[in-house]
């Protein structure tokens, strides 16, 4: 087990939370260029004729590639290491983005089809993201500031809705629909090759004080993690086994699962939540979507913070990460209770305290990060995020089926809550200890 109290002295270097800058800054543009679908949404799916459950399927484009593309992904960074991966998935991504700004000018048939195949391809192409950022995070932090780096890249989601979902609001309202896709597919390929001068392997970079490596080496950072990807074998279906035989891991799979439902609610549905069921304009809606969003930076932060915080307080690994987490996801199942309110600023309160709570206890990351095996961080990373996107698939679809079914948007909430509850029991039933596994090799 690695050491989280580290006699180093924490004192030279802050490279790495430079590294951790530059994760959450394209993080953010990550969880943007999903979330354009969603701010364009009520504009587009009136302009090509979507009803609801059409623009479910279509919301959930991007995660059947996502999902389908994680284990490959996760190879692909075992593979050719973080940097290669993540600057080309980021290029293309983007690229992709900007392509869906020429849609309208197709057949009204021909683009929903366009728009559907784009948004898949999106999915398959930020599929390595989130994995990739799991390894910098364990290449370059040590145990015990694991759980801050990964709360402060994973809350980067929210802060992309903080700054995006005016922008793409303010965009949609004044220069039309199409022009989202085209101002963020510019900006993803401008930080791609940033990103491409920014990332490298903590004993390779330039700006690397010795003290620094030495402390983060010390604390547990898997450091020499990319040293060996050349000789990387096609995944192992012995490996896949083992991980999916592992019963800690099965249920943080599963715990990600639910909490990825509540997170597909608010990157998706959640403004058009807002236009259809409670009237706003679209402009509207965009600003009052960044107030649960910032809480949600807020909670996500925090949760990060006060695990780390236990962690060197002698609380066990399995305390100070299992705490926050089902604290927050509590807190995400008081959503439900708009169902029975109609006073807009009390709605954006609850929808804004979820939010703060599915930021707090959304550890997941730091989790993996904690738990994969040492030669396999990538490809559990992978299936981590394989499994945990499925939601990406049916919770916009299961969204689309009961609003157009019900005429109504509280059986969604109450779907979206027992995801949030489905996290609770995955950890508090299934995980159990949460400690690094090790895998059994065979000859």
């Amino acid at each position: 087990m690695e050491d989280i109290a580290p006699t180093v002295r924490k004192t030279t270097g802050h490279l790495r939370h430079f590294i951790l800058l530059m994760l959450f800054i394209f993080t953010a543009v990550n969880y943007a260029d999903r979330a354009t679908i969603s701010i364009a949404g009520p504009a587009a799916a009136k302009d090509l004729g979507l009803d609801a459950v059409a623009m479910g399927y279509v919301f959930s484009a991007f995660g059947w590639a996502y999902v389908i593309a994680q284990l490959p992904g996760g190879w692909l960074l075992d593979r050719f290491g973080s940097k290669r991966v993540y600057v080309f998935s980021l290029f293309i991504w983007s690229l992709f983005t900007f392509l869906q700004g020429g849609v309208w000018m197709l057949p009204a048939t021909v683009a929903i089809i366009s728009l559907f195949a784009l948004r898949f391809l999106v999915g398959m192409a930020e599929a390595p993201c989130f994995p990739a950022n799991s390894r910098v995070v364990s290449a370059w932090f040590p145990t015990r500031e694991r759980g801050t780096a990964s709360a402060i890249f994973n809350s980067a989601q929210y802060f992309a809705t903080v700054l995006f979902a005016p922008l793409m609001g303010w965009i949609t309202h004044s220069f039309g629909w199409p022009w989202v896709f085209v101002v963020m597919g510019v900006l993803g390929i401008i930080l791609a090759a940033a990103w491409a001068k920014t990332l490298f392997n903590p004993k390779e970079h330039p700006w690397m004080s010795g003290a620094e490596l030495e402390y983060i080496e010390q604390g547990g950072a898997l450091v020499n993690m990319d040293q060996a990807k050349a000789k990387a074998a096609p995944p192992q279906w012995s490996t896949i086994r083992q991980l999916l035989s592992n019963r800690m891991l099965l249920g943080v799979y599963l715990g990600q699962y639910g909490l990825n439902a509540v997170t597909y609610f608010f990157l998706t549905w959640f403004p058009v939540y807002l236009v259809q069921a409670r009237g706003m304009s679209i402009l509207k809606a965009g600003f009052i979507a960044s107030i649960p969003a910032i809480c949600g930076f807020a909670g996500g932060i925090l949760g990060g913070v006060v695990s780390d915080r236990l962690l060197r307080r002698g609380h066990s690994l399995t305390f100070a990460r299992k705490a926050p987490l089902v604290f927050g996801m509590l807190m995400s199942t008081t959503m439900v209770a708009c169902n029975y309110l109609n006073t807009e600023w009390l709605i954006v309160a609850i929808m804004a305290l979820a939010f703060f709570g599915k930021g707090f206890g959304a550890l997941g990351w730091a989790v993996v990060s904690d738990t994969s095996p040492k030669e396999a961080v990538g490809l559990a990373g992978g299936l981590f995020n394989f499994i945990g996107s499925i939601s990406a698939i049916t919770t916009p679809i299961a969204i689309g089926y009961i609003v157009q079914g019900t005429g109504s948007f509280n059986g969604a909430l109450v779907f979206v809550g027992a995801n949030a509850l489905l996290t609770i029991l995955s950890y508090l039933v299934i995980v159990g200890e949460i400690k690094r596994m090790e895998l059994v090799t065979t000859k």
